[in-house]
């Protein structure tokens, strides 16, 4: 999900996203914290909120998301540093804050890389595979699931 009051900017992001993950990952653009919230579910992996230092809405909706769903990784588009934004994001549970600057698109790409392949980092860490290894193991597991979850469904 994409909050961003800037509709133009908002979806200029979520194309870049897009064009960058295919249909790999479901991105949503909202203009409002309150559109936003509606939508987040237990599913929501991810919520990118541009937010200005001196505007306190974007520190409320972080809360109210992690009021909503603790696991939701949240992360802050600054318009500008702030050092104070920073620290109550943070402390509010923000996953990172990214100044928009002309890579901020980027940074948020390897933001979103990183967060979808930790579990593959831990396996490869903690067991000491390879990363394909990780990967293969990953997709098999996964595959497996759908197909368990499937036939449970069906019957």
């Amino acid at each position: 999900m994409i909050v961003d009051a800037d509709k133009a900017a908002g979806e200029e992001l979520k194309k870049f996203l897009e064009k960058r993950f295919g249909n790999r990952i479901h991105i949503s653009a909202f203009t409002d914290g309150k559109s936003c919230l509606e939508e987040v579910e237990s599913d929501t992996h991810l919520v990118i909120l541009t937010c200005s230092p001196d505007d306190k809405q974007g520190l409320e909706l972080l809360k109210a998301i992690k009021t909503e769903n603790s696991l939701t990784e949240v992360v802050m588009l600054s318009e500008r540093n702030s050092i104070a934004l920073a620290i109550e994001s943070y402390e509010a549970g923000a996953k990172s804050i990214i100044v928009k600057d002309e890579n901020a698109k980027n940074k948020v790409h390897t933001l979103i890389s990183d967060i979808f392949m930790a579990p593959i980092r831990i396996i490869v860490k903690e067991l000491g595979l390879s990363q394909r290894l990780a990967m293969f193991l990953m997709s098999f597991l996964t595959i497996g699931l759908i197909v368990l979850i499937y036939s449970i469904v069906k019957h």
